[in-house]
């Protein structure tokens, strides 16, 4: 299945503002009711209920998270989502930017199917700790 670039750039859009929104749920319509994620090789998130949980993590860190699409690439019904964030730690008050990745995997109904993302852990720590 090959997808229309321009409904990717619609979804990525509406993706962004879902982020922006603060809402977990917004987030989590954007994936299949199976749809799962996995940040840095991590344990993944399964289920639109747990990808709700992965973004109201990212919330409560960051409270004011702004989300900025930086680039879209489209092969098939892959897509590359690369994003910046910044926003302030909620507990350490230090000001955060953090730039990443998401790699999907879009089903027919053009849902995320699977996500792999990607950022700088050791990164977000040294910012977190304001270092």
């Amino acid at each position: 299945m090959t997808i229309d670039e321009a409904k990717v750039m619609d979804i990525a859009k509406a993706y962004t503002a879902a982020w922006n929104s603060g809402s977990p749920e917004a987030v989590a319509t954007f994936y299949a009711q199976d749809g799962r994620i996995v940040i840095n090789r991590g344990e993944p998130w399964e289920g639109r209920t747990r990808v709700a949980e992965m973004a109201a993590g990212f919330f409560t860190d960051v409270p004011d998270l702004a989300l900025v699409c930086d680039q879209l690439r489209c092969a098939g019904n892959h897509v590359a989502y690369l994003w910046t964030f910044t926003g302030t730690h909620s507990v350490t008050k230090n000001p955060l930017r953090i730039s990443g990745w998401e790699e999907w995997d879009l089903d027919a109904d053009l849902k995320v199917k699977a996500s792999r993302g990607w950022f700088d852990a050791d990164d977000y720590g040294r910012q977190v700790a304001g270092k």
